[in-house]
């Protein structure tokens, strides 16, 4: 080691192995930097002052950022004389964080130089916002060993150093963007990118650092061009962190003061001077430039939404080459002296050399535990096919028969057990099933591996008592049943428990037949396990062709470093090796994770023939190789690399051979090869001749390769493959390459497909699978023109390749790791490979990469899963993301979906290690992978999202639009309700026209009828009213309103009361005084900072007089806490109505006309619009009747209303109704049911009440509360049989699932399923429709949500994809039209359109009370024409948009009835891509996404979608909903959502009848104030 100057070679050896350790701890991020230095220097002084002219100040070298925290390179290769590279030898094993299945040294080179040409397109990404409390980061577990791979099956994960140019990684440092490609300056030469020579500490010329404001005036410079807010850059400038707001870099520097009012203007004018704004800006910045893919002009039907196909484009490479010609493997020769069977080569080796070694097994530290003799091994598995043929159950019913399947669960440390077992089963001729032993109940893949036992029948397992010990177990100690596992028996199959054959036993041992032998399991691409079956003769002749083929040599030694239970762990190292008395030493995985030097030296003491390793066992004994100058790998003939066909495999060979050639290790004796489960081994390289030239590698293009042809890489060498070959194929195959999809054809010679082979020596069948077997092990190949080439079937192999010049077989990837996007090919390897190229040490946990792909939206997205380290700061995250971004957009032209970073150690792992893809992807799917960072990228990755559509202009006029309709013979869409009749007796008419008038009379004619009961939580009547008490009550407060109030006829005066009857009496005392009420909702007061502002925007609009209230709430509005909120010193008169004198006005007031005003109504919209319409005494008494005739309300009959009686439909039914009507109503305020939830619903039980109104907020309440308590509250006697009509009121769309679900709940108490309906009224008309006693019951359609965003109506099924259910919104009552209108033409539409809802009737509202004297609105809203037909009809505009279906049902008079159909406010809907989408649509789907989203609301924001979700679960999960929720809106919306945004519970605003305050929470989106959990910008 170089460091301190110390000549470690001096050192003695434990010092050196302390020093190798810390290392290790440093890399591995289990000590900080200062830590490392600090023990470092401790362990050194001791020895220094031994140590001749030692310089003990650190050295001035300064690593780049790149190397500061894991300083771990990569080997170098041997010097000129060992001596001196040994004295700047590292002594570590590999980086913290790299797999160095993947290294390679110019692929790393290549993507820092596709990084470096990125550099001059500086756009800063947004950095998602994220609560501080939010993540956790888990604790790593010490004892994870250094393995753990990244992507495909492999084991260990290894690490790498990509060793970077200080001048590179110093250009990198910002998070620049590069979609924008919009700026272009000078690119930086790249030659800068050249490496750090190996391992040496080097350092190179450190470019001039840029101060930070420099950086800061060049971003600054760079976004300036795009006329846009400059960008966030936290990332760059961290002094700031305590601030909630991160003020724009323009603004910083300013004081606090001055930076509150510099607000900013952004491209649209809206004034921002948020955190959240700015990133947005910096978002659509960054979505400005258009995407990859032009996408091609094509018209698109409005009913029929296609996605975009791309065009092929013109420049794509095509396969030129002739059609190929199968390859024929050498002959399997015949050799006399082979056995019958595999059993036979064993019984002989048992009988003949019962001394010779067959197995010797090592213990953790590496040194050998035991040696089985091939005298012992025969013994002992005879034992055991006696013992399971005659000892498990009885003679008569044996509890095994031949052919039998049996699992065996053996641990990979104990082989010995394994090889008894395995060779127990055969002699048994019993199946073995060898599977991994499971840990816990919840193992990633367990389930699957209960699928293969269940697949094949298996019942029994075999195991070791120590493993058995360590399986986990049930309380009362059996061993626990595992997730989707088959009941299973256990047997223990130690020697001690084993039964020695009798005299006359005598194994049955057949010459080798179809029969299946074993079954050898394995995962498919989806996750499924299924179980290969190889036959016995199959077995034999696959040993025969190895033994060929490597050339195996009685009595040979044979180091294996793999798992012996599959795979060539097991056909080289347990069968191959029995059948030519080789002597196996096996390394388990626990010896290599300890010691990785151990099977070098194994080969070394044992002088081993041949040796079965891992590309991960070369680096790794790379890395640990100190200087062992003892270490002598001359005695290897064959040093078989199992994954050679893995193309990332070559520099590890290469790596590996450059450090131990010096120790004998000669270059032709590395062997790739090439196997498949199905088809075992499929090619092998024969160990070369010495001298004879190795052979040549392949040099491809990506490119070619992602269109599934080869092409030599001329152009551009950062996106270059380097393959090498992995031999000839198994002797006696015949081999061919056909398409991997679509029927099984064969390629050309320059086309990459799926390797197929016919072979003796391959499996048979998927056990118990017979038709996935077909597809597999029964493929015909078939010419150009569709003509089978033969009789003869081959078997898929799973792997991609080419047969290159002299029929050697290269391999590029795999089937399961295939991408498929946008048409073209991509291997996962490859990503994680480019992933890891990018300077992961920072990040990336052990080089724990996970690549897989999801549908979404017709095509597949990539979608990357890394663990992040536990030191890792959120910005080098971030940045890696963008990095790595870059480098896959540059290298592989392919754009990614998702990029999400987990905690250490979370990933899903395989039995040794590796990520568990297939659980990994369905964790991401499920919303369970947790992540603590996370980047989409949708705008980027998603090409094929149809046109948006164009606006027709409006050149057909309205009339000709509807007599088109017309002659395609659609009606036009408009419906009445009931006539009103005519009111005959003038009595009556003096009687109703005027409310105050009816109350009198009521009072004269009928004093002691109760018109209103006010009940309280407890269900208790606690105020009663009888027509003559309400009476006598509103006159006393006109009395006092005279005199104290000193007001005018025509007054506006506030009535601030809670729900009951003093509200009722004060609104007719202020009919009796002439002047106008106007209700507001109290203020509430443990809120008054939200609510109080409302209530004194109503009174300062309405310009009130005077301010009816009680005392309680009259100490409220002067109290110091409403001082707080609103200026108190300038409400009107405030008179408390509470201890009113006994006084009568000495006259009561009697409007001129009925065209007076009687009321105000005021409302706040759900866009945030206050507005308040002004009711005439015509309309209210019109009003009245239309709702007693429809409700057929008089005054025996009693109805319950559970409402707030502050606006609309709620306060006529609350406060007008039963006096005109004169029935009772009863009265719950809805606050009650907060106390006692089941009050409404017993009260409608002990009145039995057949008619009632609530509000959505009420119906969800008791759904939620009471929907578990159905029997409880039956067992109290509550029954709801008595419920004819429960009507909603409302001004939305129905809640379809609310209404379904509580009827459901409560079908139990008997209450009807056509019960529940709903009521529509909108701020023109206060009631349009109200399902009342007469009329049919409310219908339900479905229609095509696609055809609804044209504005179009096309019914659909039921269950029909893109369905939306919507029910009627209840009769139209009496004296009321409806028409529905196009609101851009104003022309009448047919009633296949969707369109605004236009009512004429006689109680339509006559106007606003001053918007702010906009004359123009009043017009337009309440006296309005059609442009075309009928000309003299006034019409009032809902701005609600519906349709009107004429359906089966008849009305009462006997006629089809017309169902209006309310689908949503103008003013909410969202127009995004050209079409009108619907926020409660998107907000279905989203609350379907995850099952902790409580509620969630969208709104646009400069044509962005925002998305805020409501997380009820823990805050882990709130990353997780990022990519569910951008998923779901696109595969259902076909929109894509640009930012998505966490949040607490209840932060969405309600208002008080249940509806989403959209508009109000954009506000607050928009201003910093929801303190979100976080916060993701989809790039």
């Amino acid at each position: 080691m170089a460091d301190h100057g110390v000549d470690l070679s001096a050192l003695p050896k434990e010092v050196r192995d302390q020093l190798a350790e810390l290392d290790l701890e440093l890399s591995e991020g289990d000590i900080t930097q200062k830590g490392y230095e600090k023990k470092k220097a401790k362990l050194l002084a001791s020895h220094i002052q031994h140590l001749p002219n030692v310089d003990l100040s650190l050295p001035d070298v300064q690593l780049s950022p790149g190397h500061s925290v894991d300083p771990s390179p990569s080997p170098e290769a041997p010097g000129p004389s060992t001596s001196s590279a040994s004295r700047h030898h590292r002594a570590h094993r590999s980086g913290g964080a790299r797999d160095d299945r993947y290294r390679s040294d110019i692929h790393t080179e290549a993507v820092q130089a596709a990084l470096a040409k990125h550099k001059e397109e500086k756009m800063a990404l947004p950095m998602p916002t994220k609560r501080r409390s939010a993540f956790v980061q888990s604790p790593v577990d010490n004892c994870t060993p250094p393995d753990t791979s990244s992507a495909s099956e492999d084991e260990g994960s290894l690490r790498r150093k990509a060793a970077l140019s200080a001048a590179l990684a110093q250009s990198l440092q910002s998070p620049d963007y590069w979609i924008n490609r919009s700026v272009q300056g000078s690119s930086t030469s790249s030659s800068a990118s050249s490496t750090l020579s190996h391992g040496e500490s080097k350092t190179q010329p450190q470019p001039h650092l840029q101060p930070a404001a420099s950086v800061l005036a060049d971003v600054l410079a760079h976004t300036r061009i795009e006329n846009s807010v400059p960008p966030d850059v936290t990332a760059t400038s961290p002094q700031d962190k305590g601030s909630r707001v991160d003020l724009p870099p323009a603004v910083r520097g300013m004081s606090r003061g001055q930076s509150r009012c510099s607000m900013l203007d952004t491209a649209d004018g809206v004034p921002v001077n948020s955190r959240v704004s700015t990133k947005i800006q910096q978002l659509l910045n960054t979505l400005k430039r258009p995407k990859r893919p032009p996408l091609s002009e094509f018209f698109v039907d409005d009913s029929e939404e296609i996605v975009e196909v791309p065009q092929p484009d013109p420049n794509t490479p095509k396969p030129e080459g002739r059609q190929i010609i199968p390859v024929k493997g050498e002959p399997l020769g015949v050799v006399s002296n082979w056995p019958p069977a595999l059993q036979a080569a064993l019984a002989r080796w048992g009988a003949t050399q019962a001394k010779s070694p067959a197995l010797t097994a090592l213990d953790v530290t590496g040194k050998p535990l035991y040696t089985l003799t091939y005298g012992k091994l025969w013994s002992r598995s005879l034992k055991l096919a006696y013992t399971l043929l005659n000892k498990l159950g009885t003679k008569t019913e044996p509890v095994l028969q031949p052919g039998d399947r049996v699992a065996l669960v053996y641990p990979n440390s104990d082989p010995g057990m394994f090889w008894v077992a395995f060779y127990g089963c055969l002699l048994a001729e019993v199946i073995p099933v060898p599977i991994e032993v499971p840990l816990s109940r919840q193992d990633a893949g367990s389930q699957q591996i209960g699928f293969l036992l269940g697949s094949c029948g298996v019942s029994l397992a075999l195991t070791s008592e120590v493993c058995l010990k360590g399986l986990p177990k049930t309380p009362n100690g059996e061993i626990i049943q595992f997730k989707g596992w088959p009941r299973m028996k256990w047997v223990v199959t130690d020697t001690k428990y084993l039964t020695k054959p009798s005299k006359d036993w005598q194994p049955h041992i057949p010459t080798a037949n179809t029969d299946t032998a074993y079954i050898e399991y394995k995962a498919s691409k989806e996750g499924t396990v299924m179980g290969v079956a190889v036959s016995k003769i199959s077995m034999l002749t696959h040993c025969q062709a190895l033994t060929q083929a490597c050339n195996y040599c009685e009595g040979e030694t044979l180091v294996n470093v793999l798992d012996c239970k599959k795979d060539m762990g097991m056909w080289h190292g347990v069968l191959t090796s029995v059948m030519n008395r080789i002597h196996t030493i096996t390394v388990p995985y626990a010896v290599m994770k300890a010691c990785p030097m151990s099977w070098v030296q194994r080969v070394h003491i044992h002088k081993a023939r041949v040796a079965l390793v891992k590309c991960r066992d070369l680096h790794w004994a790379m890395m640990a190789h100190k200087d062992q100058r003892d270490t002598n790998l001359s005695s290897i003939r064959m040093l078989i690399v199992a994954d050679g066909a893995n193309p990332w495999s070559v520099s590890s060979c290469d790596a590996f051979l450059n450090v131990f050639q010096s120790h004998g290790l000669k270059p032709e004796v590395i062997c790739p090869c090439a196997t498949s489960p199905e088809a075992l081994t499929v090619a092998i390289r024969r160990p070369g001749v010495r001298g004879a030239p190795l052979p040549a590698r392949a040099i491809l293009s990506m490119g070619g390769l992602s269109h599934g042809v080869i092409r030599v890489n001329t152009e551009d060498k950062n996106s270059a493959l380097t393959v090498q070959d992995v031999g000839h194929i198994i002797p006696g195959a015949l081999m061919c390459i056909v398409k991997p999809d679509g029927p099984p054809q064969l390629c050309k010679t320059d086309e990459i497909g799926e390797i197929v082979i016919n072979s003796r020596a391959g499996g048979t069948m998927y056990y118990g699978l017979p038709g996935v077997t077909k597809n597999t092990f029964e493929v015909i190949p078939v010419n150009q023109a569709g003509a089978p080439i033969g009789e003869i079937p081959f078997t898929r192999t799973g792997l991609l390749g080419f047969v290159g010049p002299g029929s050697l077989v290269f391999v590029v990837g795999k089937i399961e790791g295939l991408l498929m996007v946008s048409g073209r090919r991509h291997n996962a390897d490859d990503l994680v490979a480019t992933a890891l190229a990018v300077e992961p040490v920072k990040t990336v946990y052990r080089g724990r990469i996970a690549v897989f792909s999801v549908t979404v939206f017709y095509d597949e997205r990539i979608v990357i899963v890394a663990e992040q380290r536990p030191d890792a700061s959120e910005e080098d995250s971030f940045q890696w993301m963008s990095r790595v971004l870059q480098a896959i957009d540059s290298i592989h032209q392919v754009g990614l979906y998702c990029l999400a970073l987990v905690p250490a150690n979370t990933l899903p792992k395989t039995p040794l290690g590796g990520i568990h893809i297939c659980e990994t992807k369905q964790n991401f799917l499920e919303g369970n992978l947790h992540p603590c960072n996370i980047l989409m990228c949708p705008h980027t990755c998603v090409t094929n999202l149809p046109k948006p559509r164009q606006k027709q202009p409006v050149d057909v006029g309205p009339a000709s639009m509807l007599v088109g309709n017309l002659v395609a013979g659609k009606r036009v869409a408009q419906a009445t309700g009931r006539e009103l009749g005519v009111l005959e007796d003038q009595d009556v008419i003096r009687k109703h026209q005027f409310l105050s008038e009816s109350l009198q009379w009521r009072a004269q004619t009928d004093p002691d009828h109760v018109l209103y009961v006010l009940l309280n939580a407890k269900g208790v009547a606690v105020c009663t009213a009888t027509c003559a008490q309400l009476h006598k009550r509103a006159e006393k407060i006109t009395a006092t309103l005279m005199e104290r109030g000193g007001l005018n006829t025509g007054d506006n005066v506030v009535l601030l009361y809670p729900p009951g009857v003093d509200l009722i009496a004060a609104f007719y005392g202020c009919l009796y005084a002439g002047v106008i009420p106007v209700t507001v909702r109290p203020p509430h007061p443990q809120n008054l900072s939200a609510t109080l502002p409302t209530v004194r925007m109503i009174i300062d609009v309405s310009k009130a007089a005077c301010i009816l209230t009680t005392q309680p709430l009259m100490r409220i509005l002067r109290s110091r806490e409403a001082a707080a909120s609103v200026n108190i010193k300038t409400w009107p008169t405030i008179i408390d109505t509470d201890d009113l004198p006994r006084k009568r006005p000495p006259h009561i007031y009697k409007p001129p006309t009925a065209e007076m005003l009687a009321y105000l109504d005021f409302s706040v919209s759900t866009t945030g619009m206050l507005t308040g319409v002004k009711m005439s005494h015509a309309a209210v008494s019109t009003l009245c009747r239309s709702i007693k005739l429809q409700c057929e309300l008089y005054s025996s009959r009693q109805i319950a209303i559970c409402l707030d009686p502050y606006c609309g439909l709620g306060f006529v039914l609350w406060c007008l109704s039963s006096v005109y009507s004169g029935h009772q109503s009863i009265l719950i305020p809805p606050l009650e049911l907060e106390s006692s939830l089941p009050v409404w619903l017993s009260t409608l039980s002990q009145y039995k009440i057949r008619d009632t109104f609530c509000s959505y907020s009420v119906m969800e309440l008791c759904t939620k509360g009471l929907g578990t308590q159905t029997e409880m509250l039956k067992a109290r006697g509550l029954n709801l049989s008595c419920v004819r009509s429960c009507v909603v009121i409302a001004e939305e769309r129905p809640r379809l699932a609310l209404t379904q679900s509580f009827s459901k709940l409560f079908k139990d108490l008997g209450l009807s399923s056509r019960a529940v309906s709903t009521a529509f009224g909108s701020r023109v008309n206060l009631a349009i429709c109200l399902q009342g006693t007469a009329g049919p019951d409310p219908s339900t359609v479905y229609v095509d949500m696609k055809s609804l965003r044209h504005d179009r109506v096309r019914l659909v099924e039921r269950g029909a994809p893109q369905s939306l259910p919507l029910m009627e919104s209840g009769t139209i009552l009496p004296g009321v039209r409806v028409i529905i209108v196009n609101p851009e033409t104003r022309g009448p539409l047919g009633d296949s359109h969707l369109g605004e809802i236009w009512v004429s009737s006689i109680h339509s509202a006559s106007g606003y009370y001053t918007i702010y004297g906009e004359e123009s609105l009043q017009a337009d809203h309440f006296n309005t024409r059609l442009s075309f037909g009928e000309p003299h009809t006034l019409w009032a505009r809902t701005g609600y948009l519906g349709f009107i279906k004429r359906t089966e049902l008849l009305d009462a008079s006997g006629d089809r009835h017309d169902a209006l159909f309310v689908v949503g406010s103008l003013d909410e809907t969202l127009e995004l891509r050209g079409l009108r989408y619907h926020p409660i649509d998107i907000e279905t789907s989203v609350s379907r996404a995850h099952r902790s989203i409580a509620e969630s609301a969208v709104f646009t924001w400069t044509n962005l979608l925002v998305v805020v979700a409501e997380l009820s679960g823990s805050e882990q999960e709130a990353l997780d909903l990022v990519p569910l929720v951008t998923n779901v809106v696109l595969e259902e919306h076909h929109l894509i959502v640009g930012v998505v945004v966490i949040v607490d519970p209840g932060v969405i605003p309600i208002n008080s009848r249940g509806e989403k305050q959209r508009m109000h929470l954009r506000d607050s989106f928009l201003a910093d104030q929801l303190d979100p959990i976080y916060v993701a910008y989809n790039m």
